[in-house]
């Protein structure tokens, strides 16, 4: 287990709630961060912050050399090839999209199929939808299991109608369910499919390796994994992002510009027009070296301690049922969702919230997924390396007031 001295790198874990010790666990919506990434945030503000690449300035030079270091610090994260295949974005929903019209809308044609699945957090269901709408392509989604993993018998039947992309997901965000991408990709590329992975939930939480996976384009969020809002990547193998047209364009992503034509920049400018999140790209270079100082293998391993822990202990919890792989721990992400016989999961966070405990309630943007499975909305509890086996102690403590409130 990481060592629970890890939270005073926190300083919203000085705070209170409701005159409550917080306990945080809605990692899979956002993670909190370290002094080390919101000084680096300052630091820029306070000491470099100027316009990226044209200016020849030093406060303009220092962003510059940060910014791009960062980038190449994104690319080592995730064993890409090159930097150039590190696309800023604002999140990994940004991220998704820009493949869905920079790609989908200019690859795909009328009757094309692009298969996603029951897992897919709606940023990687909609974008789809709206290129459906535009050109016609058609959409199927391969099913769980009642176990919540994927159906590979299915998905290996629906690869025999020569789909041109697989939008999947690698960990939910609602069951902890780890998806073999490996295997998708390796199965996708033998029927002429690409590959698109969205990686939100598995990024902060795992070693990511991009060349190993053979995926063709990859999302992720700073903000999931101890960085800042607003800034995200899209990898995509250089060819093809070399290949597709710019998703938005401006300042920044031109070679040249006349009042009868426009050339696109190089990779990665041709996809980041316009004034970057500069502070926030420089933020999560600084946040992949403390994520890194910590070691991806000891946050997987903690956090499946964690939910070893966890499972257990709350299905002895009366009229709890958890959503989700429930038996499996050492295989699954570090989410448990659940519901009660006795409150509405709304209810019940707010129950928390009063002692002090944030975790999150709804369908957590899976809809497709919890109507499939006959549930309105959940209650989530998320964890990271900075939790411990007493979080889930309270937490339990503080249903077992639930039940008394509402029985």
């Amino acid at each position: 287990m990481i060592n629970p001295s890890i939270k005073n790198d926190f300083p919203i874990f000085s705070i209170k709630v409701n005159d409550k010790p917080l306990i945080y666990i809605d990692n899979s919506a956002t993670s909190q961060r370290p002094k080390v990434v919101i000084d680096k945030l300052v630091e820029f503000y306070e000491t470099y912050n100027a316009s990226i690449h044209r200016g020849i300035h030093t406060l303009s030079e220092k962003a510059t050399e940060a910014y791009e270091e960062s980038r190449r610090k994104v690319a080592n994260f995730i064993n890409a090839k090159d930097d150039k295949e590190i696309i800023y974005t604002r999140n990994a929903t940004e991220s998704l999209n820009l493949v869905a019209y920079s790609w989908g809308m200019n690859y795909l044609k009328k009757g094309d199929l692009v298969l996603s699945t029951d897992l897919e957090h709606h940023s990687n269901i909609v974008p789809w939808q709206i290129v459906e709408q535009k050109i016609g392509i058609s959409i199927k989604c391969v099913a769980v299991d009642d176990n919540f993993n994927l159906d590979l018998e299915e998905y290996k039947k629906l690869l025999k109608l020569k789909p041109k992309l697989v939008a999947v997901v690698h960990a939910s965000n609602v069951t902890g369910t780890v998806n073999p991408v490996k295997e998708i990709t390796s199965l996708a590329h033998e029927a002429g499919a690409l590959v698109l992975v969205d990686a939100a939930q598995s990024a902060p939480h795992m070693r990511i390796d991009v060349q190993e996976m053979d995926c063709d384009f990859l999302a992720l969020s700073a903000h999931k994994m101890c960085g800042p809002t607003g800034i995200g990547v899209l990898y995509g193998k250089r060819e093809l992002l070399e290949e597709i047209p710019p998703f938005l364009t401006g300042g920044g992503m031109i070679k040249s510009v006349s009042c009868e034509k426009t050339t696109w920049n190089t990779l990665p400018d041709k996809f980041e027009a316009g004034t970057p999140n500069i502070a926030g790209s420089i933020a999560f270079g600084a946040t992949i070296d403390y994520l890194l100082s910590i070691g991806m293998e000891n946050i997987e391993k903690h956090e499946r301690e964690i939910v070893s822990y966890a499972i257990p202990k709350l299905t002895k919890v009366k009229g709890l049922e958890i959503f989700g792989q429930d038996d499996t721990p050492e295989v699954r992400g570090g989410m448990i969702a659940f519901t009660m016989n006795c409150a509405h999961p709304h209810d019940i966070s707010e129950i928390l919230n009063e002692e002090g405990i944030a975790v999150r309630s709804g369908h957590h943007c899976a809809q497709p997924l919890h109507t499939k499975f006959k549930k309105a909305s959940t209650t989530r509890a998320s964890f990271y390396f900075y939790n411990q086996k007493e979080d889930v102690d309270k937490l339990a403590e503080a249903l077992e007031k639930v039940i008394k409130l509402f029985a």
